[in-house]
């Protein structure tokens, strides 16, 4: 199943890593480790952020996933489930439209 993960950075202990020029090493270490489809870096409310689109085949994978950004930045991490074009013509929203419209 394709997920976005948003992995909040707070400013701490990321500042101190970019202090020690080590900041990049280690988030390349981690994207190295999870294999994202394709991962941006952006701003969300303040905050440093990673999105990353992965696939995920069960729930047990998350942490694989999470446990890299929470151990080595403290990060707040949220998954949510994305569908491509193609998914959501597989959706059936005609029959769901004719049922609950």
């Amino acid at each position: 199943m394709k997920m976005l993960m948003m992995a909040h950075i707070p400013h701490e202990p990321f500042n101190q890593l970019v202090r020690e020029g080590r900041a990049a090493e280690v988030m390349a270490q981690i994207v190295d480790e999870i294999k994202p489809e394709a991962i941006y870096f952006t701003e969300q409310n303040g905050l440093r952020t990673a999105v990353a689109v992965i696939n995920v085949n069960e729930s047990s994978e998350i942490p694989r996933y999470a446990e890299p950004f929470f151990l080595q930045f403290e990060a707040d991490c949220e998954f949510r489930i994305a569908m491509t074009p193609a998914d959501l013509n597989r959706a059936g929203l005609e029959l769901l439209g004719k049922r609950w419209g």
